[in-house]
């Protein structure tokens, strides 16, 4: 990444992909940070008497995945990231490897523009991410 830094990022440059396997009891542990104890997320047979192959993963914990690789991949800071959207496309499931990946999409000083998205495999968890960040002069 430092050659992106002494160059500047340049439109259609790539980020860095993070790779982040949850363990299985992510969803637990995130239930407890967010408040968000929906049985879907932290109870497998509750999940699957409602038509879901087992527990899923909180669709914020993705998001949250694709803010890490925004800021991470600019070696930026939290502070360097003013805006983020996502589209949540697919279900995410704890075990199994989540890659995000990420191209600039405009660069102007020291303004980035950020295209991102968020896989299992070929279950593209969050498309169409959009994430601006500011970085440190």
């Amino acid at each position: 990444m430092d050659e992106h830094r002494e160059g500047g990022l340049k439109e259609g440059d790539r980020i860095p992909e993070l790779k982040v396997t949850p363990d299985k009891y992510l969803p637990h542990r995130y239930a407890g940070a967010s408040g968000d104890f929906n049985p879907i997320h932290i109870d497998p047979e509750f999940a699957k008497a409602v038509g879901l192959p087992g527990s899923i993963l909180h669709g914020l914990y993705g998001m949250a995945l694709v803010a890490r690789a925004a800021i991470v991949g600019v070696e930026g800071d939290v502070r360097s990231l003013k805006r983020l959207s996502v589209q949540f496309r697919g279900m995410g499931f704890p075990e199994q490897e989540i890659r995000v990946t990420g191209t600039v999409t405009r660069a102007s000083g020291n303004e980035v523009v950020l295209a991102l998205e968020a896989e299992q495999g070929e279950n593209r968890i969050i498309r169409n991410a959009e994430a601006e960040l500011t970085l440190a002069g």
